[in-house]
């Protein structure tokens, strides 16, 4: 071959390279497009600041059905009213666990038996995040539940072996939780749960053709909702199984977010160097804060109004905390829980909810203050739905306030227009 010849190879070759290496930064691109990401004080999309103002929707799984409790025509107008308010950021039970019938739990139950599952709620959780994908809206998922209303901690641990778990209704919520300390040690339930996560995580929209790990509609996967150890001598067990969690979720989806989905030092104990231990790990790549006025006693049920603004120095206190933390770890934080009952206590739709507004007005507020703050999440949309029964009974509308709680409680619905009034005007997304 000539010299001419093999000057023509050469160039031809390395404009091949070139073009491969084009090629390739190409299709990373635009499999990255549109993922969150975390930066050391938010998040971004595409290079540009993401934050946000969402809300807790666990039950659009259920709507997205074409099941028990399926509505995908009312799941589109919900999605389509919170698009209208800006509320692009919706926190999503992925499914509930176990044995349906059970009064205090949500239902229809994915995850029937280990390795046993539902497909209509699959085929749900597909087309919801489909329809999410539309309106360029944002899932974060959570898989676990340390709580009773959807299996979770004491479903694995049945199925483990570990006998009947009992139940707060049955025996009171200081009994529940002492049984569900033993999770933290319980190696076969933990096995359990990472088979559902293997198996959830790996999934295929049957609609999209995404694999969920490629799907940027998905902020994050979340670990649980609102994990606990549950006793002291379960605190270094359990912040062992969150890292296994999130490595194992990190070895299967390395493009999403994760995060734990932890109350803050609430849920660690009151131990705020729990709260940083498990915080620190570099598979979590966002705080979470949760905050409860009334449920943990900082109002009484008969003084609400004049109880709020006491409350909301103690939320002050409670998420300075946080924010400290978050700073020192360069992690955002989000406030992904919050809620407050409406005035005197009532549960009906469109009832005055003053005292409620004032709570959203501050939490909102501190999006704009905190720089550390990536986002919030109110729980929660009750949308259009209307409760028929104080308790929830197979049947009835789904609204925010899960199986196990009065409905009503602290479900924000579309006629409630003082709080969708303070919304309006904090919401920032984009």
């Amino acid at each position: 071959m000539g010299t001419k010849a093999l000057h023509y190879l050469k160039l031809k070759t390395i404009a091949l390279c070139v073009m491969t290496a084009c090629l390739t930064a190409c299709a990373e691109r635009t499999a990255l497009s549109g993922f969150v990401k975390r930066s050391e004080t938010g998040f971004v999309i595409d290079g540009r600041a993401y934050t946000f103002v969402g809300t807790n929707f666990w039950y659009g799984p259920i709507l997205g059905s074409e099941g028990q409790g399926g509505d995908r025509q009312r799941l589109c107008r919900e999605l389509d009213h919170l698009h209208a308010l800006g509320l692009d950021n919706l926190r999503i039970l992925v499914g509930s666990d176990g044995e349906r019938g059970v009064a205090t739990k949500v239902e229809p139950t994915l995850q029937v038996a280990p390795g046993v599952y539902n497909d209509t709620l699959l085929a749900g959780l597909d087309y919801l995040l489909m329809e999410m994908g539309k309106r360029n809206m944002k899932a974060v998922l959570f898989l676990n539940n340390s709580w009773e209303w959807s299996g979770g901690y004491g479903y694995y641990l049945e199925q483990a072996g570990a006998g009947r778990q009992p139940r707060p209704d049955e025996v009171g919520y200081p009994a529940f939780m002492q049984a569900m300390s033993q999770y933290a040690f319980n190696n076969r339930a933990h096995e359990l749960f990472y088979d559902y996560v293997r198996f959830i995580i790996s999934r295929q929209n049957r609609y999209t053709s995404l694999y969920y790990k490629d799907d940027p509609t998905i902020m994050a996967w979340q670990i649980g909702n609102e994990p606990r150890a549950f006793s002291e001598e379960a605190k270094q067990p359990f912040a062992k199984w969150l890292g296994e969690a999130s490595a194992l979720i990190r070895s299967l989806d390395p493009n999403h977010l994760i995060s734990v989905g932890s109350e803050g030092i609430w849920g660690c104990e009151m131990d705020s160097a729990l709260f940083r231990q498990i915080s620190a790990d570099p598979n979590i790549d966002y705080l979470t804060a949760h905050v409860w006025p009334y449920n943990w006693s900082w109002v009484r049920k008969d003084s609400l109004a004049a109880d709020i603004e006491g409350a909301c120095v103690k939320v002050h206190d409670y998420l300075q905390s946080h924010f400290l933390i978050a700073q020192a770890l360069q992690k955002p934080l989000v406030i992904e829980e919050f809620g407050f009952p409406r005035d005197g206590f009532n549960f009906a739709p469109g009832s005055s909810t003053a005292s409620r507004d004032f709570f959203y007005d501050y939490i909102f507020s501190l999006i704009q203050r905190e720089p550390t703050v990536g986002g919030c999440n109110f729980w929660a949309w009750g949308g259009e739905a209307r409760p028929r029964h104080e308790q929830w009974q197979v049947g009835d509308p789904y609204v925010g306030d899960p199986a196990q709680e009065a409905q009503g409680l602290n479900s924000v619905f579309n006629c409630d227009s003082t709080t969708l009034a303070v919304i309006k005007r904090y919401h920032i997304t984009k």
